[in-house]
């Protein structure tokens, strides 16, 4: 289950999930950030350039949106087992930038199903 994995696993997964089926994000050219705190924290970049997925550690490219959220509350995320609507009402997740993109990203998140992944 991804919740036994680093905040690193599971961004991991989320980039070979995406390479192995790109369909939900074709035709997006975005750059999201996540700035995750708690015990395993980091500052991650997901790249989707037509259809393909890149995560980078760090910052490599200016943000259209960004999210900042415990590193539990991320993998909650992931999994579906925390709405993003519901964490950003009761202030567990933050964002800057573009409601649009962080609303278009959970729907695409939940596309991919990462719960199901080991």
């Amino acid at each position: 289950m991804l919740e036994n994995k680093s905040v690193r696993e599971v961004w991991q997964e989320i980039e070979r999930v995406m390479k192995d089926r790109p369909e939900p994000i074709q035709g997006m050219n975005t750059v999201y950030q996540y700035d995750i705190t708690g015990d395993d924290s980091g500052t991650f970049q997901l790249l989707i350039t037509n259809g393909a997925a890149k995560v980078v550690e760090g910052t490599e490219a200016t943000p259209d949106c960004t999210l900042t959220l415990s590193d539990k509350n991320f993998k909650k995320m992931i999994m579906g087992k925390l709405n993003g609507t519901a964490a950003f009402m009761t202030g567990k997740l933050k964002i800057q930038g573009s409601m649009g993109l962080a609303l278009k990203l959970e729907g695409i998140l939940n596309e991919y199903n990462l719960s199901e992944t080991a």
